[in-house]
């Protein structure tokens, strides 16, 4: 099959330059990155809900049908947002760093992303990477692994666990945070009111592991500190996994 048979989404052509205008009409007055530069703003200022085309075209001071020129629905205004927002990559891979610390680079640049954009992660997954800059990040996760001897399936399995772990851990402590505010406290505030009232819910009643649990400190353990523990004591069970996997591929070689 040569390339010419490969159907692309028109938003994806285009991202990619493969598109030079979508459908006829008259010269664009715009261009596609100054159209996803704006819905950004408007995504950054507002929240994702307040994008629309029509405010959009209002950021950009156009109607409305004229955005249809550049982009075909919102959904890939959306996709084209979030890929834009993603960014570059960390560095690669050096010549002399291993696989494993690469690897959590690389996560640690996902979750990074999502927390300088949180309005991202309300983007839908609407399939498989696809834009310049998710296809950049999927290259880079990917190269991480060479030389570990990993079959092609895990190493795109293991950069999907790894990318969907951090992923988690930047919308639940995007989340927090942005619960927090709306109750106009910090975050370790609302951690610790938590784990008070969880003590008064189970003062009493089945619940002998959460008061194990709460008598051996954990609400003190409430800080910023703690959360990034938190976030590399998960990553490590991750890749403590992946590590057993990559000892098995250099037993068997």
């Amino acid at each position: 099959m040569s390339d010419a048979d490969v159907e692309l989404p028109e938003s994806v052509e285009i991202a990619w330059g493969l598109r030079e205008r979508p459908g006829k009409g008259p010269k664009r007055s715009l261009s596609l990155e100054q159209v996803v530069a704006a819905g950004i703003r408007v995504a950054e200022a507002e929240g994702l809900p307040a994008v629309s085309m029509s405010r959009v075209a209002g950021e950009l001071g156009v109607g409305t049908m004229s955005l249809y020129r550049y982009v075909s629905a919102k959904s890939d205004l959306l996709e084209l947002m979030a890929d834009a927002a993603y960014g570059d990559p960390p560095p690669p891979r050096g010549a002399d760093e291993g696989w494993r610390p690469a690897l959590a680079r690389w996560a640690l640049g996902n979750a990074t992303a999502i927390h300088r954009h949180p309005w991202t992660r309300h983007v839908p997954v609407g399939g498989p990477p696809m834009g310049p800059n998710q296809v950049r990040w999927m290259e880079q996760g990917l190269d991480t692994l060479r030389g570990t001897g990993l079959r092609a399936a895990e190493r795109i399995s293991t950069i999907l666990l790894v990318s969907g772990y951090a992923r988690h851990w930047a919308t639940l402590t995007a989340d927090i945070t942005e619960a927090a505010a709306r109750n106009k406290i910090s975050p370790e505030e609302a951690g610790a009111r938590y784990w008070q009232q969880l003590a008064r819910l189970t003062r009493h009643g089945p619940y002998p592991a959460i008061r194990a649990l709460l008598a051996d400190g954990v609400a003190a353990d409430n800080d910023a500190e703690e959360f990034d523990a938190e976030w590399q004591f998960g990553l490590d069970r991750v890749l403590d996994g992946v590590e057993v996997l990559v000892r098995s591929r250099s037993a068997t070689d």
